[in-house]
């Protein structure tokens, strides 16, 4: 899911290269990983356009001040996932690059392993890109999904005290739109906003990490009383009840988050990483508030999911300078920064996003998702099914239960179809 890097129209690739004079003419480094073998240019292809001439400038510098025979050229395009995989196809493709979504399965073609960097231990999610366990590709960065709020709107709305039951979750969005104030920006339209809906609320109601790659076990996974349907049942009920945009059809991602900012909307459900994009586009940190989502009515700690961010970062087994990959990919992940608006991968990192002092006080369990299976997946490239559009036929749909049969079909017609 691309959710954290929904960036806006910026058409074309994008490269920028950030050596110094000589840098391709450097030694080829040795997979050997000492300091004096790092040296030489490498490329590193991203999805983060917004990055290139600014953030990526600085990487540059300070990657090379540590590794002063060592450069890094930067190079970003919107179409990643398409662009990424017709690169690894033709055998052309950079020295490092975010993984695209390819099965775990196929990683030891086109990628080193990164056990060497010593940090297997150390990360959250080492399983996340690795096949016989070996770890092919390192996490950018954790994901956690949350309410977050505008403090002033609450203020105005005359709510005092955050929401920890679904009831109370209702209440205080009937207090936000009698006060004028759009609950909740759904971003409806764009369909992965609502992912929360689709993967995380339903893992944090069933308390099962498993929950995804179970569904191999049944031909319908989606009931209306189980964990999925009561997860789209909530967005349901926001949308009927009026505490989402007024036309959930023609929502606007980047103008929501202005909106946001000015009170005229209230809260998003989305991952701590949006927080950052606020206090970008000019909102006061001190304004945003972030609240585990309350997501039913039992007294109690409420589950959070924690996620791998978008992107993991992969080195091309074939690169003629493997150390400096390496090398550079163990920078991105201990010294870069490049985790700032996240979680960090580390266990033993500290998140720098202040509003996770207000989140960790409520004291959620936080449960570590899990990557889906090679058979799980297989079923779903079958069906071709996409979990937010669910949540959107759910949302709209007259009778909710027709949509889940619809899907249920595809489900069972696709896990036949995978297990011949």
């Amino acid at each position: 899911m691309n959710r954290k890097w929904m960036l806006g129209a910026i058409a074309g690739v994008l490269a920028v290269s950030m050596a110094g004079c000589g840098g391709q003419n450097q030694p080829a480094a040795s997979d050997g990983g000492g300091e004096d073998s790092i040296s030489g240019t490498i490329t590193y292809l991203t999805n983060r356009t917004d990055l290139i001439g600014n953030v990526y400038d600085d990487y540059a510098k300070r990657f090379n001040e540590k590794y002063p025979d060592a450069h890094v050229e930067f190079e970003a395009t919107i179409d990643y996932d398409k662009t990424a995989k017709m690169r690894l196809s033709s055998g052309d493709f950079p020295d490092v690059m975010n993984i695209p979504t390819i099965a775990n399965t196929e990683l030891p073609n086109y990628y080193a392993p990164l056990d060497d960097l010593g940090l297997t231990d150390s990360i959250r999610f080492p399983d996340y890109k690795s096949d016989g366990g070996v770890l092919y590709g390192m996490p950018s960065g954790v994901d956690v999904v949350g309410v977050v709020y505008n403090k002033q709107a609450f203020e105005k709305a005359g709510i005092d005290k955050v929401p920890t039951t679904l009831d109370e979750f209702y209440a205080a969005s009937e207090k936000l739109k009698a006060a004028g104030i759009i609950p909740l920006a759904s971003n409806f339209k764009d369909q992965w906003p609502v992912y929360p809906f689709a993967a995380e609320t339903p893992v944090a109601l069933s308390g099962n990490v498993d929950l995804s790659n179970e569904r191999v076990n049944t031909d319908t996974p989606y009931t209306l009383d189980g964990p999925y349907g009561q997860s789209m049942n909530i967005l349901r009920t926001m949308h009927e009840k009026g505490y989402l945009e007024a036309d959930i059809n023609s929502t606007n991602w980047e103008q929501s988050k202005k909106d946001v900012a000015s009170g005229k909307f209230a809260m998003f459900y989305l991952g701590e990483w949006i927080i950052p994009q606020l206090i970008d586009g000019g909102m006061a940190s001190e304004d945003i508030g972030f609240f585990p989502f309350p997501y039913d009515n039992e007294a109690g700690s409420r589950n959070v999911v924690l996620s791998p961010a978008s992107g993991a970062y992969g080195v091309n087994k074939n690169s003629e300078h493997l150390a400096t990959a390496k090398a550079f990919v163990k920078w991105m992940i201990e010294e870069s920064g490049a985790d700032a608006d996240m979680l960090p991968i580390l266990k033993d990192g500290k998140a720098q996003i202040a509003q996770m002092e207000e989140f960790d006080s409520y004291k959620p369990t936080y449960l570590e998702g899990k990557v889906d299976t090679a058979e799980a997946l297989a079923i779903v490239n079958k069906a071709q099914i996409v979990k937010e559009a669910i949540v959107q036929e759910f949302v709209l749909a007259d009778d909710p239960q027709e949509t889940f049969d619809k899907y249920n079909k595809m489900w069972a017609k696709a896990k036949s179809e995978v297990a011949k």
